[in-house]
């Protein structure tokens, strides 16, 4: 097929990474843009030399696939209306805050026939790959645990910059939802999903709605338990972590790059009461990023990094619809850590209780 052709809807701090990633792609380009704030949509195409859009309907008119770069809480609603008037759609994550639309807008663009991919530009990252692999594929043995940890720290200056919708429960939602979101779908995607949550929350550092700090107690499907935690008090900001163990190898990841990776098939017949194993750091060709960059992580800017696992996300689009394929990453994929996330704040609420998925 020919050039596809692209518009952004919303532009904020995430467009640009979206609009970088098509300059830098064949066959895709960034044709239009629409954001309620007319200046910024006028100021961003005169930048990116593309058309301003001044309605919705409108950009569905000169575009083939429509990126949402929106408050969270209306990334179902416009997905549904792109996926409605024959569009693609590729949305920035979570796939939304509700369960319920999220499913809607999934079933919209089946019904359409059009495709629909939610970023979750991590899955791109090699090490997450590989762990994800070794651990499906018994590479770690059994599996006993499995956590994830987004530790970060934002002032109440970012909850200032827009209070319409950042922190909110409508639009945003807080730690988990907003900052946490991936490395919930990483170690869900790794453990093969979950069955059930428990959870305590708290907005303990920030004028907002939503919760600031969360633990979430996790039974992943395999039997394994787990831990999930986001913060975005914690000064001055960590890199992310997830931690895989079985009964034969551990892996640790910081930042999408290997901290540790410990196998031994042979463990359990070990004689010495400590045990041994054999340790096995990434080398430079097994990351994406440079190792200097090892360190890398969103708690400071996620903008100003995994540009390039973005750039990897939108071309697996561009190539599934020029292809006729499903994206590596699927609406009914994005589905599961958000249900993960609405069951704990449902435990939250209702004082820690247990919630089946």
């Amino acid at each position: 097929m020919g050039m596809i052709r692209f518009g952004i809807v919303g532009c904020g701090s995430i467009h640009g990474t979206h609009a970088d990633a098509l300059e830098k792609i064949d066959g895709a380009k960034l044709v239009a843009v629409f954001d309620s704030k007319g200046d910024r949509s006028a100021k961003v195409a005169q930048e990116r030399g593309a058309v301003v859009a001044h309605s919705l309907d409108e950009l569905f008119t000169l575009v083939d696939t429509v990126t949402i770069c929106v408050p969270s809480g209306l990334h179902a609603q416009i997905g549904i209306a792109a996926a409605r008037a024959g569009k693609h759609v590729l949305s920035e994550k979570p796939i939304d805050v509700s369960v319920a639309r999220a499913l809607e807008c999934v079933n919209a663009c089946r019904d359409a026939g059009v495709k629909y991919g939610v970023i979750s530009q991590h899955r791109f990252a090699r090490d997450i790959q590989a762990v994800q692999t070794a651990a499906q594929d018994g590479g770690f043995g059994r599996l006993i645990s499995g956590d994830a940890c987004t530790i970060w720290y934002r002032t109440q200056a970012y909850y200032d910059s827009d209070r319409s919708w950042r922190g909110t429960n409508e639009l945003d939602g807080g730690s988990i939802l907003n900052q946490g979101v991936h490395y919930v779908d990483m170690i869900q995607w790794i453990m093969g999903g979950a069955k059930s949550v428990q959870a305590q929350m708290r907005t303990a550092n920030h004028d907002m709605e939503a919760e600031d700090i969360i633990n979430i107690l996790v039974e992943w499907k395999n039997g394994a338990i787990g831990t999930l935690k986001a913060t975005t008090c914690a000064y001055p900001g960590y890199s992310e972590r997830i931690e895989v163990c079985g009964t034969i190898g551990s892996a640790v990841i910081e930042g999408d790059h290997l901290k540790t990776w410990k196998v031994d098939p042979d463990a359990a017949q070990d004689p010495s009461p400590y045990g041994g194993g054999v340790m096995a750091q990434p080398t430079p060709k097994e990351t994406i990023c440079d190792p200097a960059e090892a360190s890398a992580s969103g708690a400071s800017d996620p903008t100003a990094i995994w540009g390039e696992q973005h750039r990897m996300q939108v071309e697996d689009f561009v190539r599934a619809i020029a292809d006729d394929q499903e994206p590596f990453v699927t609406g009914e994929m994005a589905l599961e850590p958000l249900r993960i996330i609405q069951a704990a704040y449902t435990s939250a609420r209702e004082g820690g209780r247990r919630v089946e998925l």
